[in-house]
């Protein structure tokens, strides 16, 4: 999917494979304080502190009870605070288990570094919860870790309060490590804030970053929020990879979370889900049974059943080539005959690229 996307989204006309809302402009952000502009100016372009600086870290922790500056790792990006968790974790022959559909980076990477992957599932039919049976049948004593994604990208899922006590307790049970992407939290279109993992068991670590629900992906800000021993470990691992986060990302993320900042973000992201929603709710209702969907919760993407007699990816290609839009398939996710659309970007452009997929459609 990443390189899908890194080929095509800044070439086609309409890309609509986006799972956050459209970018914050600098001046947007530097609007919520008239002061920062002017020390950003003055800000000296050297090394920021490797692992974070100590306000950035601090500012992190205050969303996570409990948390002080050593639980908190920043990093480039979720992706490279997830990369840096599985590089850690995982040795040869340990056994993970891995929530699908995901975002398949630690799939992949578990696999790259020799672990047995096992999945276990959400249902579309369980309206995308887990299948606690399955995942019950799946773990043994020999499970190192656990690794869910929460809200869920693609289907924009959020799991019950019910459901994660239910997960944190079989992890406990077999002193397992549960590893949860928190990226889409503050993406919920009409729940309330889905909570964190955090805090709720001693081998929970949580990763998340500025990307997703804050509409800051260009800052290239991540973070890991684990046990002060684990930190300390992750971190002479992120040495080896990027060293550290850019100097001037460090200082704007300090500011995008600065707690009346980040409510005005977060509230500008729940806008743009409210309004572009309904679009696209009804472009797949005038399409009658050729999809099925079950409604996200969160996140700017839609992930639906299709009953077209075409494989995803070449349905993708033919958008791509036919009318320079760009979709994600299902078979990135390992399920054929599904699609997932982003509905985070301006509202007149959401509209445009829809109209160019039903053009292609209609023809099928």
């Amino acid at each position: 999917m990443e390189r899908m996307q890194s080929t095509w989204e800044n070439r086609v006309q309409y890309n609509l494979s986006e799972s956050g809302v459209h970018p914050m402009y600098l001046g947007e952000l530097l609007r919520e304080e008239p002061e920062a502009a002017e020390r950003l100016m003055k800000q000296e372009l050297g090394y920021a502190q490797s692992n974070g600086t100590p306000e950035l870290r601090q500012t992190i922790a205050h969303y996570y009870p409990g948390a002080t500056t050593d639980h908190i790792l920043v990093t480039n990006g979720t992706s490279e605070a997830n990369f840096l968790c599985m590089w850690t974790l995982v040795d040869p022959d340990d056994e993970i288990l891995f929530m699908l559909p995901n975002y398949m980076q630690m799939w992949g990477l578990a696999r790259g570094f020799r672990g047995n992957v096992r999945p276990y599932h959400l249902k579309e039919e369980l309206d995308w919860r887990i299948d606690f049976n399955e995942l019950e049948r799946s773990i043994t004593k020999r499970t190192k870790l656990i690794a869910a994604c929460n809200p869920n990208n693609p289907t924009g899922a959020i799991l019950s309060e019910e459901d994660m006590e239910r997960l944190i307790s079989i992890a406990r049970s077999n002193d397992a490590w549960l590893l949860v992407d928190e990226v889409y939290q503050g993406a919920e279109r009409e729940a309330e804030r889905a909570k964190s993992f955090w805090g709720r068991y001693d081998r929970v670590i949580v990763t998340n970053g500025l990307s997703k629900a804050y509409g800051l992906p260009g800052l290239r800000i991540g973070w890991i929020v684990a046990p002060p021993d684990l930190i300390a470990k992750l971190w002479s691992y992120h040495d080896y990879t990027t060293i550290g986060p850019a100097m001037l990302s460090d200082v704007l993320a300090r500011l995008a979370l600065v707690p009346e900042t980040r409510e005005k973000i977060l509230a500008r992201t729940q806008k743009i889900l409210q309004t572009n929603y309904p679009i696209l709710g009804e472009w797949i209702r005038n399409h009658g049974d050729m999809f099925a969907m079950i409604e996200p919760k969160a996140g700017a993407i839609a992930y639906f059943r299709y009953k077209m007699p075409i494989n995803s990816t070449q349905l993708v290609e033919k958008l791509l080539q036919e009318k320079s839009v760009l979709i994600v398939p299902g078979d990135h996710f390992g399920m054929d005959r599904y699609l997932r659309i982003g509905y985070g970007p301006p509202a007149d452009y959401l509209i445009a690229g829809l109209d160019r997929i039903h053009e292609t459609l209609a023809a099928l």
